[in-house]
């Protein structure tokens, strides 16, 4: 997937490869991918999902028009939108700081 995009986006793919999955930025890429892909709507008698997530994943970033600004931005309001979920039930610090 690194390679699909941009600078700011590889940059992005490397940042978030170093962290474990429970960080604030692994858990908002995977949010905002989830979101790009329609994860919540694959059915597993799909097409998207006898390619494989790994397969899909690349498919529909390669496939969407976004440059890496615009991805960025998308990948912000994920980050926004977990901060605010955590801090709701009261895990951001601890998922914040791992």
């Amino acid at each position: 997937m690194k390679k699909l995009k941009g600078e700011q986006w590889q940059e992005l793919i490397d940042h978030v490869a170093t962290l474990p999955e429970t960080h604030i930025d692994s858990l908002a890429f995977s949010h905002m991918m989830i979101k790009i892909c329609d994860c919540l709507n694959c059915d597993l008698g799909s097409y998207k999902a006898a390619l494989g997530c790994a397969a899909c994943s690349q498919r529909t970033i390669n496939a969407l028009r976004d440059n890496d600004r615009q991805l960025l931005k998308r990948y912000e309001k994920s980050q926004k939108e977990i901060y605010l979920h955590l801090n709701k039930i009261g895990a951001g610090e601890e998922t914040a700081s791992a």
